[in-house]
């Protein structure tokens, strides 16, 4: 970590950060607040903004557990994101539609096949790797989830959803919150 965490409990806090701080415990429900919510109040306001956003794209969209868990573990996978990685990647195992295959191909940092993955989420897989990757995406893959039957709302999901995950690994990674890393195993790294 390169900045320290506010205690799980911080004090002389504003009214309005207090709040804040409540509404960001709420959230995270028994699990207490994370190294990356500890950090981030050290901005609260900023904190508050990022806790609003993650929660609409983790639980206000309207994409299936198994497309929103390859849009969140692709950039996870890809920026080597390992405490972003981890507790998706046991979503991703649970979500109907989504075979053991099915996840090993998303582990790969470079899959050439989509073995056992549907079109729909191998589409999502190549669209969320060239968000990620590139970062300017080829019209082919935007029409590529056309094809495979994504509503324009769903495609804004999806974008959406690859996007706050670049941003949060970013963070992680740059204040190396949780110290995430040195815990990933050796295939995770490479």
């Amino acid at each position: 970590m390169r900045l320290e965490y506010l205690p799980e409990s911080p004090r002389n806090l504003s009214a309005q950060d207090e709040a804040i701080c409540e509404r960001i415990r709420a959230r995270r429900g028994p699990a207490g607040l994370l190294g990356i919510d500890r950090t981030l109040l050290h901005a609260p306001k900023i904190a508050d903004g990022w806790s609003s956003l993650l929660s609409a794209v983790r639980t206000q969209s309207s994409l299936t557990e198994d497309i929103k868990e390859i849009s969140i573990c692709r950039p996870c996978r890809l920026n080597t994101t390992w405490t972003e990685w981890q507790p998706h990647e046991t979503l991703l195992r649970k979500a109907p539609g989504m075979t053991e295959e099915g996840v090993e191909v998303v582990k790969q940092r470079h899959p050439h096949h989509q073995g056992s993955l549907s079109d729909r989420q191998w589409a999502v897989l190549q669209y969320a790797d060239a968000m990620t990757g590139a970062v300017d995406v080829p019209l082919a893959l935007v029409d590529r989830l056309k094809e495979v039957g994504f509503s324009p709302q769903e495609i804004v999901e999806i974008t959406a959803t690859v996007a706050a995950y670049n941003f949060t690994c970013r963070f992680v990674l740059a204040l190396d919150v949780s110290e995430g890393l040195a815990a990933a195993p050796p295939w995770f790294r490479e």
